[in-house]
């Protein structure tokens, strides 16, 4: 089984090269333009099902960032500022200049980071399951992985889904038999050969992520989107984020997990997405 599900038909892979980094880049639809930041860990595909359900009215854009999939960059450190700049090329090139930018996990980093470095080019900010500094468990959680992998500890295929799926999902999806095969087939091929540098690599940017002090003076609207049940990323955490922007917004959506928008939940996801961009882009 696929990690995550492919894009439909109607999807262009595209291959953008700038700065030194050359990125793989994926879009779909007509409309305002919206730019999706993939996660740690994660490749354009985990977007494909809300293209399928928001290119209908929007130019959905995509792309692997640093240390996933197809795209080449210089060798790390990354630093946030290095991923958002990625983000801004990704949107001179595909939407004109000017974007909503969507980010889960890492990308939700990516884009408050876009927001505080390029906020001509970003219309509105949209980071889920987000935070403005990774202290507290997930520090420590994150930390641990990095340096079982510095240890050269790999973990064995029966063990992959089961450690990290619940990271990702409510207790109550974990326990539905069917959603559960499908999670344990994808999340076993997800972590079977992901290179643990490029975890490292990517987990601590993360890590060395601060941006309280400038979310004070971003000027662009920033609608935080939170998790009830996301482990990795707490509600709470999400909301200093809304709280410090300058303009910000909060939204929490009940019974979700940090990585609900694939297989599990992506209607309630698209849904909520939507009802943001509808209102926010008829305000400005």
């Amino acid at each position: 089984m696929s990690v995550f599900l492919q894009f439909g038909p109607r999807a262009e892979t595209h291959q953008l090269s700038v700065g030194g980094v050359t990125m793989r880049v994926v879009t779909e639809g007509e409309g305002p333009a919206i730019v999706f930041v993939p996660g740690g860990d994660q490749t354009a595909e985990a977007y494909s099902e809300q293209f399928s359900r928001l290119s209908d009215s929007f130019r959905c854009i995509t792309y692997d960032p640093r240390g996933a999939g197809e795209t080449q960059s210089p060798p790390p450190p990354w630093t946030m500022n290095d991923y958002a700049a990625d983000c801004a090329a990704v949107i001179d090139a595909f939407a004109g200049g000017r974007a909503t930018v969507c980010g889960l996990s890492l990308g939700g980093l990516v884009t408050q980071q876009t927001a505080i470095d390029f906020p001509d080019k970003v219309q509105l900010a949209i980071p889920m399951g987000t935070s403005a500094y990774i202290d507290g468990f997930t520090r420590d959680w994150m930390q641990a992985e990095i340096d079982l992998r510095k240890d050269g500890i790999t973990l064995p295929d029966y063990f992959l889904a089961p450690h990290y799926a619940v990271y990702a999902f409510p207790a109550k999806a974990l326990h539905e038999p069917e959603l559960w095969e499908q999670l344990k087939a994808s999340y076993t091929e997800r972590f079977r050969d992901r290179d643990p540098q490029a975890t490292i690599d990517q987990w601590e940017a993360c890590l060395n992520f601060d941006c309280r002090e400038d979310l004070k003076t971003c000027p662009v609207p920033i609608h935080v989107v939170a998790f009830s049940e996301d482990v990795q990323t707490a509600p709470v955490m999400c909301k200093v984020v809304s709280d410090l922007a300058q303009n910000g917004t909060f939204h929490e959506i009940p019974g979700l997990g940090h990585v609900s928008m694939t297989r599990h939940k992506p209607d309630v996801v698209a849904k909520k997405l939507r009802e943001i961009l509808s209102a926010e882009l008829v305000q400005q």
